[in-house]
């Protein structure tokens, strides 16, 4: 598979800009699997739960079109990030589209600092999709703090995980090295770069997106300041193999039954 992600430096609420820039850095690349930044349309520093709420979409939306003309110019599945409206609740989701199609969307579970003044919390099982021959599975940035977020859709067979991500902490992409070694999965986290200084915040974002593989090892990294795409062809086999040697099976060694306190049971 053909793999990669889009770094982007998006402007707060100009949306039709962003999508822009999209098209611009890809030009004519074709791939199999392209991964967004989280909220990449809209920008992530809001000021207020109206403000959010006046941006959000429900999977008929701007972002959808957009989404899906990109699919099919690509001939790839395309993840992104942008504001679910369902409801009452707005919710930090990703969609995943193929040509003509609205694969799901997911709906970020963690929810880091003030996001939990806009964001309703993610109300929606992690789930893998079988694409291409391949089982991708989604999570959205500070998701990859909670190993159980990237355990589980590797139980689940999870063997791309598509990360859309805002990062400003200086941890994940050294982490998923080892997110990806112990679980034999291979990653794709979509950073964006830029500054944003909104009411009380001023965020910088750390760039360097990332290709993890199943071994740890990283097969691509971007800049910490520029935008940049970059793709990368992986054999998702690897992914589909948990044996670490000729005695180590990683999750058919799994003692679930003692993964507690059995005092508290």
């Amino acid at each position: 598979m053909k793999v990669g992600y889009i770094q982007t430096s998006p402007i707060f609420g100009e949306t039709a800009q962003n999508f822009k820039q999209v098209e611009n850095l890809l030009g004519n690349t074709k791939a199999d699997l392209i991964v967004l930044p989280e909220l990449f349309a809209t920008g992530y520093t809001f000021v207020s739960k109206e403000e959010a709420e006046s941006m959000a979409e429900n999977t008929k939306g701007e972002t959808t079109n957009f989404l899906m003309r990109l699919a099919e110019k690509t001939d790839a599945v395309v993840v992104g990030g942008f504001i679910e409206k369902e409801g009452n609740h707005i919710f930090n989701s990703s969609m995943i589209v193929s040509k003509g199609e609205v694969l799901g969307t997911y709906r970020k579970l963690h929810l880091y600092y003030k996001e939990k003044l806009w964001f309703s919390p993610g109300n929606k099982p992690l789930k893998i999709y079988e694409v291409k021959n391949t089982k991708v599975g989604i999570m959205i940035c500070f998701d990859w703090f909670f190993p159980e977020t990237f355990r589980t859709l590797a139980l689940l067979g999870a063997e791309i995980i598509a990360h859309p991500a805002n990062l400003v902490l200086p941890y994940c992409q050294k982490a998923m090295e080892t997110r990806c070694l112990i679980n034999r999965v291979f990653a794709v986290t979509s950073n964006r770069i830029g500054n944003e200084v909104r009411g009380e915040d001023n965020f910088t974002f750390t760039g360097g997106s990332q290709i993890t593989s199943y071994n740890g090892e990283v097969l691509s990294s971007a800049p910490k300041d520029k935008q940049h795409i970059d793709f990368v062809e992986i054999d998702v086999k690897h992914a589909r193999d948990k044996n670490l040697n000729y005695y180590n099976n990683l999750f058919e060694e799994r003692r679930v039954e003692f993964y507690y306190d059995s005092d508290k049971s």
